[in-house]
């Protein structure tokens, strides 16, 4: 992975583009990554291997439980 400044992004975006290509670059400011650059295709890419939030929700197996009654039973409260 390239890093690179934001200075330096702003000064040759086209070195950045062209190295996105290969390997995602990180742009930072003040030392830390902001950003990231990445080619269209690996953007696809990436896409296209995330599982939607549907099948991540959905359960594909029965799954046996049983219930249980639960009783709450009050007490009075003595203040004294």
């Amino acid at each position: 992975m390239i890093q690179i400044s934001s200075r330096e992004f702003n000064q040759d975006i086209g070195y950045a583009k062209r190295k996105s290509v290969q390997d995602p670059v990180v742009i930072t400011e003040r030392g830390k990554p902001t950003h990231v650059l990445l080619s269209y295709d690996e953007y696809q890419k990436m896409l296209s291997t995330q599982p939607k939030i549907t099948e991540l929700l959905s359960c594909p197996d029965e799954i046996d439980f049983e219930t249980v009654k639960t009783s709450l039973y009050l007490k009075p409260v003595d203040f004294d």
